[in-house]
Order: structure tokens, then sequence, then C-alpha cells
């Protein structure tokens, strides 16, 4: 099957990160999971808000994010809802990632989960936290757009 007639379903979405970084950069990757997880991720139960992702060891890796565990099955074979979840990049992305993560102080934050087809991806954004001022300036522009179009609507 072709890439683009791949249905993609967005399971969730991560609002506030693009409130809280200049993203400058996204890019897709795989999430290693198990099970009950992608049940989990497939009923629409995850919270992207707090999470971000390591490279260590040559790996990266998906912190933080929490994936409640499946309610249709036993405990014992349940998840642990925020355990540590590695990320399928190729060798070539990771180096290049750790290159700009050290060099140039960015940070790596999950923007999105979606379904790819059957397979479960996550865009990653690559970003620079921003200031209280850069904040407001967006808070600033938002409201503005909203004013004009609540002014076009009125006419």
């Amino acid at each position: 099957m072709a890439e683009s007639k791949k249905a993609i379903k967005l399971i969730s979405d991560n609002r506030q990160a693009r409130f809280r970084y200049e993203i400058l950069e996204t890019l897709e990757a795989g999430v290693a999971l198990v099970g009950t997880e992608v049940k989990s991720i497939r009923a629409g139960k995850v919270n992207l808000r707090d999470g971000y992702v390591l490279v260590r060891g040559g790996e990266a890796w998906l912190l933080n994010v929490h994936i409640s565990p499946y309610n249709m099955s036993a405990q014992y074979f349940n998840h642990e809802p925020k355990r540590d979840r590695k990320l399928l990049l190729h060798k070539k992305e990771i180096r290049r990632l750790i290159g700009q993560l050290e060099q140039k102080g960015l940070t790596l934050i999950p923007l999105k989960m979606y379904l790819k087809g059957s397979l479960v991806k996550v865009s990653l954004g690559l970003g620079r936290g921003k200031k209280l001022h850069d904040k407001r300036e967006t808070i600033k522009r938002r409201q503005d757009k909203r004013d004009m179009a609540r002014a076009l609507k009125s006419r």
C-alpha cells in the first residue's frame, strides 16, 4: 500500500506544546508498544500534555506520556500507564537529533499521536521554549484573528 493511501486517524493532540514552544521542525516516529497500550490508544485514552523525548544510549525514548490501562482486560495483563516507551527512528535521524539537541539547546516534544493504517505514530516537534513575551504575542495574535472573524461574520 502506498504511503499516501494509508488512512490517518488522529488520537491525541498536544495543543499546549505549540503555545509553550516555538516549533522549528517536525518529524514522525513509530512507538514500541504492548498489546493493551494499543487497545487503549485506539480507544483514545492518551494524554501527551506533559510528555517529552530524551535521547540516551543512542535510542530515543518517549517519557511521561500517560496511556490509561485497558479496562476490558485483567489487571495482571495490563501495562504501566506512564512507562518509558522506545521511539522507532533510524540511527541517522537519532544522530542528527543529538547534534541539534546538544548544540542548539532545543527540546523534542510529542505533538500528535495518530494511527497511520494500523500503526501507531507520533509526530515530534523540535522546538525552543518561548519566553513570556512570546506567549503574550501569541495570545494577542489569536485574539486579533478572532475579532476580525467576528467582524466579518457580523456584516
